[in-house]
């Protein structure tokens, strides 16, 4: 049996004296598409910044490619080969498409950037027609598209994607998740928060269900959406399968609301 690209233990985390997650497990295979749905305050977004270092783990841990990275900073998990996409904030908006992507090519050596840059540009032809305009000036679904191709020419092996289809247009959603595809055929991990829980789960090859920071229910994303007990628990109560995503209230010592 071979061991999981990524591997979150009994993992634990919050915000002050709020504690959000309590004990929740996770693995993703290389070149395998895993989605985290849940109601509202189940600690969905926590997570993936428990395991990127942006929030301390109380108890637990997480393992990467085999080595233990609980609270290793992000910055060196991107060299080593994780990289997070957050919901917002995830472009600089005053630079072009090609200065956000020479900037997500800052952790690679020197000779090696603009070659990466070339590449990744190629994957997404839009962004190439565009690269010397402003990312701010992009719609939604274009700079969520910066975002992915900034995040990828840091050549990653598993991307954290959070909430990537919110606030997007329909064509825009159909977009996003098409290149999520594509960029799984390329043999990276993706592992995804998402608030549209029936087309994740439809995507990804493993499902979770978080429920008030534990695990609920697992397994492959197809059989989670035919279960009566997650469809009616979970998935009933919205036609587009749209489970609410919104921030918690706790307050945190950065002053940023913690999404779940």
């Amino acid at each position: 049996m071979t061991t999981p690209l990524l591997e979150v233990s009994a993992l634990e985390a919050g915000y002050d004296d709020a504690l959000i997650l309590r004990g929740v497990d996770l693995a993703a295979d290389a070149e395998q598409i895993v989605a985290i749905v849940g109601p509202n305050g189940a600690g969905k977004s926590t997570l993936l910044k428990a395991v990127y270092g942006l929030v301390r783990a109380r108890a637990g841990s997480v393992r990467f490619d085999g080595e233990d990275v609980t609270g290793v900073r992000a910055d060196r998990l991107t060299r080593r080969g994780m990289n997070l996409v957050p919901q917002v904030d995830n472009v600089f908006p005053t630079l072009t498409i090609a200065e956000n992507l020479h900037v997500g090519a800052l952790v690679l050596p020197r000779a090696e950037r603009q070659a990466e840059i070339v590449r990744v540009l190629e994957l997404f032809p839009l962004l190439a027609e565009r690269h010397r305009q402003r990312a701010g000036s992009l719609s939604g679904g274009q700079r969520k598209l910066v975002a992915l191709a900034r995040a990828l020419v840091a050549r990653p092996r598993l991307l954290l994607l959070d909430e990537p289809s919110a606030g997007l247009s329909p064509i825009a959603i159909d977009l996003v998740f098409e290149k999520l595809v594509e960029i799984r055929s390329l043999g990276i991990a993706i592992v995804i928060v998402e608030q549209n829980a029936r087309r994740a789960l439809a995507l990804a090859d493993i499902g979770y269900v978080l429920d008030t920071g534990r695990n609920a229910y697992s397994g492959p994303g197809r059989t989670l959406l035919d279960d009566p007990r997650v469809v009616d628990l979970y998935l009933g109560g919205s036609r587009s399968g749209t489970i609410a995503s919104s921030s918690t209230s706790t307050s945190t010592p950065s002053g940023m609301n913690p999404a779940t």
